[in-house]
């Protein structure tokens, strides 16, 4: 039975999230998620291709925007803030595969979820990935291709791989 659920909600998203961006897509999209046990605030807006894993654990904004092909894997948690722009083929992942110790098999080891927090007003440019457990603070920017490793500050301007401050915006 949980096979056929996961084929159903697979199915579902891939032929949702097809769909232009336009109202009433982004409307059922939203609905989607909130049936899934997401918090989805107002006017959200998804391009076509994005791919959100579960969507329990997930909470967006009012005004948040998903670009092409974005992937969030909720499972560890994801809150993004209000006026957030995510640019396309970005990934914000709350989970990854667990490195057992010494030469255990990696095959089998399970999974960490850490939390992803991302503040209000923050541009994450295109072909981001945003690791588990970072915070990035309210008026961040993520320049494109860069690697979140760590926490960014609020109204700084990171980039690279990992990503590392570049300024402050004034």
């Amino acid at each position: 039975m949980k096979y056929f659920a996961v084929v159903v909600f697979e199915s579902v998203m891939r032929l949702l999230f097809a769909l232009p961006r336009f109202r009433l897509a982004n409307a059922l999209k939203s609905g989607f998620l909130r049936l899934c046990g997401a918090s989805i605030g107002r006017r959200v807006v998804f391009y076509p291709g994005v791919w959100i894993c579960t969507g329990r654990n997930l909470r967006v904004g009012d005004h948040v925007d998903f670009a092409l092909d974005v992937l969030v894997t909720s499972d560890g948690g994801v809150r993004i803030g209000d006026r957030t722009l995510i640019g396309y083929r970005s990934q914000i992942l709350s989970s990854n595969h667990a490195i057992p110790a010494g030469r255990g098999r990696i095959f089998g080891a399970g999974h960490v979820r850490k939390p992803v927090e991302i503040g209000t007003d923050v541009w994450i440019g295109a072909n981001c990935v945003i690791l588990p457990g970072v915070t990035i603070g309210d008026g961040a920017v993520v320049a494109a291709g860069s690697i979140v490793t760590k926490d960014v500050p609020a109204y700084s301007v990171v980039g690279g791989c990992p990503a590392t401050p570049i300024k402050m915006r004034d």
